[in-house]
């Protein structure tokens, strides 16, 4: 009796101290669909089987490295310590972040890059393929701004002639 005691209390305590978990789970989904570079990307998507307070996010595509870059700053190789950071609604499982494309630091250039969110902060090379999802990003041009026409050249040319003439009548009636 004393046996299956002792049995049944470390069952419950290995229960406790390691719950058993379903399979983890993520989504990452981002909008507009064909940004271009200078575009805020919305990213968002979901994390279940895993109570997590933040998922890891880092992108791949071309010039950057293989191991992937963080989103902020595409000179970074994603590891050590060194990732984008989604926080997790606990109530919900569902995390989001904005992505300002026109302020990283690095050249993001037009083409194809993969948005990658992860449940552990590493780099592309030694994620859990179980615990990861992907999204390809096609990046168009940066929007060209409207460029304004240049001021006639009548206006600088007539105020250099008023302001001949005028320093012309200073000199004269000084004399």
């Amino acid at each position: 009796m004393r046996r299956v005691c002792l049995a049944i209390l470390a069952c419950a305590l290995l229960g406790i101290c390691f719950p058993v978990s379903g399979a983890v789970n993520l989504t990452i989904a981002a909008t507009p669909a064909g940004p271009h570079i200078g575009d805020v990307i919305a990213l968002n998507g979901t994390v279940s089987g895993l109570s997590t307070i933040a998922v890891f996010l880092f992108v791949t595509g071309p010039g950057l490295d293989p191991r992937g870059t963080t989103l902020d700053n595409l000179n970074i190789p994603t590891g050590r310590g060194l990732v984008t950071t989604a926080p997790v609604h606990m109530s919900n499982g569902t995390w989001t972040y904005s992505w300002d494309t026109s302020v990283i630091l690095g050249t993001l250039r037009p083409g194809n890059y993969t948005i990658h969110v992860v449940t552990m902060p590493v780099d592309g090379l030694h994620f859990n393929r179980g615990e990861h999802a992907a999204t390809t990003i096609a990046f168009q041009p940066p929007k060209i701004p409207v460029t304004e026409s240049p001021e006639s050249p009548v206006l600088p040319v007539a105020a250099l002639g008023i302001a001949g003439t005028l320093c012309c009548t200073v000199r004269m009636m000084r004399k």
